[in-house]
């Protein structure tokens, strides 16, 4: 499975991360599905979740506010959420879905965890060996991975490809 992410995506992905660094973000992934990839087009963060070190909380009554709006967009669909694992003192976050977020999975969509952390050293974007996506901006280096329920429990990693960040 492959996960294509849009330059739009992308930014809006950083920007959400960084914004409430050190407590996580929590967003949801606008695209459509084919057979073998993802396609996101848009993301969009969630401003009325309750934000944590360690865990971020939605509730379903917020999402019912904007469900009237999602199902108007005929080419998009919501096609998953992503989410923020940060630095805590000097435990990095990772991008490694907690077992919380793999209760969370739903078939035929598709989970990004970033990364973020403090950047000790800049590091130009690109596309890794393990199908993440990293690189630093500023004051933080990211690391972006995909995943995505393959049957009805097991948790698989998809390759990301993102054709903006390499000249980021």
């Amino acid at each position: 499975m492959r996960v294509y992410l849009s330059e739009n995506a992308f930014f809006d992905i950083l920007l959400s991360s960084a914004e409430v660094y050190k407590k996580e973000c929590l967003g949801f992934l606008l695209g459509y599905k084919l057979e073998d990839r993802f396609i996101i087009e848009h993301a969009f963060s969630v401003q009325a979740a309750n934000r944590k070190h360690k865990g971020v909380i939605y509730t379903d009554k917020n999402h019912k506010k904007i469900e009237p709006i999602l199902a108007r967009f005929d080419k998009l669909q919501k096609i998953g959420d992503f989410h923020s694992h940060t630095q805590f003192g000097p435990t990095k976050g990772l991008p490694i879905p907690s077992p919380e977020d793999k209760k969370g999975m739903v078939p035929d969509n598709v989970y990004l965890i970033v990364a973020i952390n403090n950047n000790e050293k800049t590091m130009p974007w690109g596309e890794n060996r393990d199908g993440t996506i990293s690189g630093s901006v500023s004051d933080f280096f990211f690391k972006i991975s995909a995943h995505f329920l393959n049957g009805s429990t097991s948790v698989k990693r998809a390759q990301i490809h993102c054709p903006f960040p390499p000249g980021f």
